[in-house]
C-alpha cells in the first residue's frame, strides 16, 4: 500500500473530535441501553454484551450518550486494550464515563480514529502517563491531548479498509475455531450418552458399562517444597477455560502460592468447584494446582490416557458433578461421588480410531488458533509502522 507519509499532517486527538454528550442519569426514566468497561472484548476490540437497565438501578457512571460510528476508549488500565468501535445503528444507548467517547467531527473518518488509537504506540503513551495504583487511569483530556497522524480522507479510508480486511480474517478464524470447538463438544457429548454414539464405531458388542472409577484414579500428592521438586508452575481455576481443553496460562511458583496439591504431564485437572462452569483440562506440563482441582490420571487398561479429557469434559458429566456438589456459596464435587457415575465405554481398539477424530479436530484448532495470533501479530506491527 503506497502512502504519501510526506504530506500527512500531526494534530492533537481533540482537534479532529467532537465531545460526547453527557445527561444527568438521576433525571432520567425508564430503560436504556448501557455499555460499561466490562462490555468490551479486548482480543476483537467489540462490545460483546449490552445490558438493559432500568434508570432508577443505574451507576453515576452511566452518562455519555454514544451513536455509531463512535469509538469507545477505556480510560481505567489501559495496557488492557478495552477498545471498541460501534459499527451499527444505536438508540438509546449509553456508555460508562469510564470511556473516552472519541467521534469524529468531520475531519477524519470514524473507522481511522478507531484504527489510530488502537495502535501499539498510542496506547503505550497513554500507559506512561496513567496515575493510581489500586486503579491507574488517565483523563479524557490526556487521551485527547495525545497527537495522531493525519493523512488525507482518501489515505484514510484506505488504511481503515486495509486493517479491516485483517480484522475480518481474526474474526474468520475466531468462528471456525468456534465451530470445530462446538463439535469436538458435541462428539465428547455424544460419547457419553447412556446410548453413546460415534457416527457407526460403537455398537452394543463393542462397549461394556464401566464407572468413571473404572477410566482414571485421584492423584493427591502434596510437596512442601515445589522448587528443590523442580516444579515451577502453578494452575488455579481461572487457568483453564470452558470448552478448551488445554490450560490456558499458569502462575509462577517463585512468585508465591500456598498450593500445594501436585499434578504431572498427562493429566487431566477437573474443577469440582462449581462444576457448573465445565472447566476441564489437558496438562502438558508438571506443576502445582489449586484443592479445588481434581488430579486424575487414566488407567491404560481400560481407556487410552488421550481420551480421558474428552470424557471428563463431558456436560453429562459436569451435570453428574454438580448434582452430587455439597455447599451453597461455593458448591464443590467429591471424587468418591462423582468416580460412581456409570457410563458405556467402547474396547481399547475402537478407542483408538475415537482418538484419531479427535486428534485430528484438535489439529485443526490449533492450527486456527495459531493463524489468529499470527494475523493478531501482523495488524500490531503494522498499525505502528503506519500509524505509530
Amino acid at each position: 500500500m503506497k502512502l504519501k507519509k510526506e504530506i500527512w499532517k500531526r494534530d492533537k486527538l481533540g482537534v479532529v473530535c467532537l465531545r460526547a454528550k453527557k445527561i444527568d442519569y438521576k433525571k432520567q426514566s425508564g430503560f436504556f441501553k448501557y455499555i460499561d468497561i466490562g462490555s468490551i472484548d479486548s482480543e476483537l476490540k467489540k462490545v460483546s454484551e449490552i445490558q438493559e437497565m432500568d434508570w432508577q438501578e443505574a451507576s453515576s457512571r452511566a452518562r455519555q450518550v454514544v451513536q455509531k460510528g463512535d469509538t469507545l476508549f477505556s480510560t481505567v488500565r489501559v495496557n488492557l486494550e478495552r477498545i471498541a468501535f460501534l459499527d451499527s445503528e444505536l438508540q438509546n444507548t449509553i456508555a460508562s464515563t469510564g470511556f473516552t467517547v472519541i467521534r469524529s467531527n468531520g475531519k477524519t473518518i470514524p473507522e481511522y480514529l478507531f484504527y489510530s488509537v488502537s495502535s501499539p504506540n498510542f496506547i503505550e503513551r497513554l500507559v506512561l502517563l496513567q496515575k493510581g495504583t489500586a486503579y491507574p487511569a488517565v483523563t479524557d483530556r490526556i487521551v485527547f491531548d495525545q497527537e495522531i497522524p493525519l493523512p488525507p480522507i482518501e489515505e484514510q479510508k484506505r488504511i481503515a479498509a486495509f486493517f479491516q480486511s485483517i480484522d475480518a480474517a481474526i474474526e474468520q478464524c475466531e468462528q471456525q475455531e468456534g465451530k470445530l470447538r462446538g463439535l469436538r463438544s458435541k462428539l465428547a457429548n455424544d460419547l457419553v450418552k447412556p446410548e453413546p454414539e460415534f457416527g457407526s464405531l460403537l455398537t452394543s458388542e463393542n462397549c461394556k458399562p464401566v464407572t468413571i472409577a473404572d477410566l482414571a484414579n485421584e492423584m493427591r500428592e502434596n510437596t512442601k517444597d515445589p522448587l528443590e521438586d523442580g516444579i515451577e508452575r502453578f494452575v488455579g481455576l481461572e487457568h483453564i477455560e470452558p470448552g478448551n481443553l488445554a490450560v490456558q496460562g499458569w502462575g509462577n511458583v517463585a512468585d508465591g502460592t500456598t498450593f500445594t496439591k501436585v499434578f504431572e504431564e498427562g493429566d487431566v485437572l477437573f474443577g469440582r468447584r462449581r462444576a457448573y462452569l465445565k472447566k476441564a483440562a489437558k496438562a502438558d506440563f508438571k506443576g502445582l494446582c489449586s484443592g479445588d482441582i481434581t488430579v486424575l490420571k487414566a488407567n491404560p487398561k481400560n481407556i487410552k490416557p488421550e481420551l480421558l479429557p474428552y470424557y471428563m469434559s463431558a456436560d453429562s458429566v459436569f451435570e453428574f458433578a454438580v448434582s452430587n456438589s455439597a455447599g451453597s456459596l461455593s458448591p464443590r464435587a467429591k471424587w468418591r461421588d462423582l468416580s460412581k457415575m456409570e457410563l458405556a465405554l467402547p474396547d481399547l481398539k475402537t478407542q483408538e480410531e475415537i482418538l484419531k477424530v479427535f486428534e485430528l479436530l484438535d489439529k485443526n484448532v490449533e492450527g486456527l488458533a495459531n493463524q489468529k495470533e499470527t494475523l493478531k501479530k501482523l495488524k500490531h506491527k503494522l498499525l505502528d509502522e503506519i500509524l505509530g
